[in-house]
């Protein structure tokens, strides 16, 4: 994959599926530019190689990312933009308020919206560009205590299959990836979680996490970042409104 020339923006670039996005994207010749919340997590990336600049922005703040994006693309405009910035709270239902669903869907849809809405412009006067949001197999399925999440990530798959009618006869493909349990920090704080709600040792928590997947396994974030490179290269250009899974088989 050769995205020399290219200008890509990962959200939440800095650490777990979205650095793992940003490095491969800079390997593949993309000058790469992350927005998050922390200027030590995103310099960090820059200092090791797998990004080029950054800004600080909150994903649920409109002006903020719209600010963030403006200022990264006034000399290279956005030929790339994987929205990855979200998060999960777990809890079953009756204790989930409609707060936490509000939470869940800023963070998960509303901080792709935002940025997707900031660069699409731009992309839409040059009649080219890629739009990829990383999803979960949450957005396919219900998984018990993560209503909330689950709820959003279904609205994430619905913004990605309606923005890409939109989008079609424009050159701009708008898709989503969808990992299973992938093998981040996030997923290594629901462990400790269980660990220390159940007392159950981090190997069997990490089980229990794994029983989904028939391969056994979490997903590797490189993984994910595989697939974000194909669907950003030529022979991608028919492939748009989908949601691609990436979870050992679950159904």
């Amino acid at each position: 994959m050769d995205l020399a020339g290219r200008h890509a923006l990962v959200t939440g670039g800095g650490r777990g599926i979205g650095r793992a996005v940003a490095g491969a994207l800079k390997a593949a010749g993309a000058h790469v530019s992350i927005i998050g919340r922390s200027a030590a997590t995103l310099q960090s990336a820059i200092a090791e190689g797998d990004a080029d600049s950054f800004a600080l922005a909150d994903v649920t703040n409109e002006a903020a990312v719209a600010a963030a994006i403006g200022t990264l693309s006034r000399e290279r405009p956005l030929d790339i933009v994987v929205a990855n910035a979200g998060g999960v709270e777990t809890g079953p239902f009756l204790k989930s308020d409609a707060e936490r669903f509000r939470r869940m869907f800023e963070l998960n849809l509303i901080g792709t919206v935002n940025a997707f809405r900031a660069a699409l412009p731009g992309m839409t006067e040059r009649r080219e560009g890629r739009l990829i949001a990383i999803a979960s197999t949450a957005g396919h399925r219900g998984y018990p205590y993560v209503s909330a999440y689950v709820a959003a990530k279904h609205a994430v798959i619905g913004l990605t299959r309606s923005l890409a009618l939109e989008a079609a006869r424009s050159g701009i493909t708008v898709n989503a990836i969808c990992p299973g349990y992938t093998d981040t920090d996030m997923v290594a704080d629901s462990i400790e979680a269980i660990t220390a709600k159940t007392g159950k040792p981090g190997e069997q928590a990490l089980a229990e996490l794994v029983k989904g997947n028939p391969q056994g396994r979490l997903i590797a974030p490189e993984e994910v970042a595989a697939a974000v490179l194909y669907l950003c290269g030529p022979s991608s250009a028919g492939i748009t409104g989908q949601s691609i899974l990436i979870n050992g088989g679950e159904f």
